[in-house]
Formats: C-alpha cells, sequence, structure tokens
C-alpha cells in the first residue's frame, strides 16, 4: 500500500499521535516523560512550531502543533529519532520504541481546534487512569489553568483567549468547556480519507496548496486571488494596527509569519488578530 502523502504547508495544523511498537509503553519513568518534553520543547524552538496542548500516555502520545513554515517531517524526525536514542540509553535498551511512522491528521483550526484541546487532555479521564484532566501530570490541562507551570513553547494564552478577556474569567470558562467534553460525541466522526478533519470546503482549500509533484518543503501559495498590495499599504490604508494585519493576511498573500515579523509580533499574536477579525466578518 502507498505511504500517504505528507501535507505541509505554512500555516497548518495537526493532531499528531505516535504508538509504542508491539504497543509496548514509550515512557517507563517520569525521567522519560520529562525528557520528551524538554526535547519537544527544544524541537518547538528550533522549528518554530505552535504548540495548543499536548498529553503523553502510557504506550502513545498527543500533540496539536501548528507549523508556520512547512516543516513538519523534519522535526517530527528529530522528535522520534532523538528521543529513541534517550530512551534506550536511560533505560539500558536496544532497538525501536515507535511503531512505523508517526501518524498526522491535517486539522480545520476554525473548527476544531478548541475541540481538539479538550479531547486531547480528557485522554487520561476516558482510558480511567484518573479522574479528572487535573490529576494527570503529564498533559497541557495543569499549565493552561495556572495548577503548574507553563512551558514557553506551550501558548495559553492563545486558547483561554478563546474564553475571554479575563484571564481569571477565561480559565473558569475553559475548565468548564473540558468537563463538557466528557459527554459530547467522538471528534472523529468528522475525519475525512483518514488524513483531514474539517468539512469538504477545507479539503479543497489544503488540496489546492498542495502539488504532489513537487518537494514539500518548497510548496507555492495559491494564486486564486487578486495580487496582493505590500503589507506596508495596509497599514497606510487601514491607520489601526490590528484592521491592518486583518487585511493583509486575508489579501492570501503572506502568512501570519511574515506578518508577524513585518509588525515584530509573535506570530501567536498574529493568529488571534487574524482568527478575531473572521468572527466579526
Amino acid at each position: 500500500m502507498t505511504r500517504p502523502l505528507r501535507l505541509e504547508f505554512e500555516g497548518a495544523l495537526y493532531h499528531i499521535t505516535s504508538r509504542g511498537d508491539r504497543r509496548e509503553a514509550i515512557y517507563e519513568s517520569d525521567a522519560d516523560r520529562s525528557g520528551f518534553l524538554a526535547l519537544f520543547g527544544d524541537i518547538c524552538n528550533s522549528y518554530n512550531w505552535v504548540c495548543h496542548a499536548y498529553c503523553l500516555m502510557s504506550n502513545h502520545y498527543h500533540l496539536l502543533v501548528e507549523t508556520p513554515e512547512a516543516n513538519l517531517s523534519k522535526g517530527m524526525r528529530q522528535l522520534n529519532g532523538v528521543y529513541t536514542q534517550d530512551f534506550n540509553r536511560r533505560n539500558h535498551r536496544c532497538g525501536h520504541v515507535f511503531q512505523g511512522r508517526y501518524k498526522s491528521i491535517l486539522v480545520d483550526k476554525e473548527t476544531y481546534l478548541l475541540e481538539l484541546t479538550r479531547y486531547i487532555v480528557l485522554n487520561p479521564v476516558r482510558a480511567g487512569m484518573v479522574n479528572g484532566p487535573q490529576d494527570w501530570p503529564w498533559s497541557s490541562f495543569r499549565s493552561v489553568i495556572g495548577l503548574a507551570e507553563s512551558p514557553a513553547w506551550l501558548h495559553n494564552d492563545w486558547l483561554l483567549s478563546a474564553f475571554g478577556n479575563n484571564k481569571a474569567d477565561a480559565i473558569e470558562r475553559y475548565i468548564q468547556f473540558v468537563s463538557d467534553g466528557m459527554h459530547h460525541a467522538s471528534i472523529w466522526t468528522g475525519l475525512k480519507q483518514q488524513i483531514y478533519l474539517g468539512d469538504d470546503q477545507f479539503i479543497e482549500r489544503v488540496q489546492s496548496q498542495i502539488d504532489p509533484n513537487q518537494d514539500l518543503s518548497e510548496i507555492p501559495a495559491a494564486q486564486s486571488r487578486p495580487r496582493p498590495k505590500p503589507i506596508h499599504e495596509y497599514l497606510s490604508l487601514e491607520k489601526d494596527r490590528n484592521r491592518a494585519i486583518a487585511r493583509a493576511y486575508q489579501s492570501g498573500g503572506y502568512t501570519l509569519r511574515e506578518i508577524a515579523t513585518y509588525f515584530k509580533l509573535h506570530y501567536s499574536t498574529v493568529s488571534v488578530i487574524a482568527r478575531n477579525s473572521k468572527s466579526k466578518t
């Protein structure tokens, strides 16, 4: 069977899982889990990844990662490869740790990002390992709600901004949102072709950015829109910085990363501005 194409482009959002070889544990101790998270943090920094949620289980992990650059495969090779070396050295083992390649689902950010953040942190609860997500120390949930120190690579503010402007209120609403998820239908009913979590329009939009005959590291942006103006012109037209950012992104000519660089803002800040603008249209 032909392996599915790795779909990579700037700004893509993925749900990523990787399971242990022969379904065996991929973590034998807290040192393994801490080592994995330290390595993952280094890769987020090196590859400019944005992590929205994570959960380390016993024989697999869940990551929700956004890639401002089209570099998922490169980062994942390093994550699983280096972790395998570290795990074997630490536990006096040899051989494979993971079962084949990792699995990545391309996600419609506008529709499924929030749903996935709660699906991921509820995994230990559904597995009967703990009573509530706050009891599992190896997911992003405790950091988001302030029960644990948050690593710099975990973008809590972006997530909480969806639940309100006041942080305390947003945390309370997020906790309730996660709790409500225990009673919701499976998120995977929306999965299509085993690689897309989104509707038909999302799939068409994604496929328009992929040329299967090109190197995935050189995928061009879609050319269906009018030629975009230089970014500084949007600022002169709008005066308001946030509206200029929104117009530049909506032009289709610039990635969030490029806009963030121009305005000297963090990628996640520009992402929030673009998302908020879209919700008002």
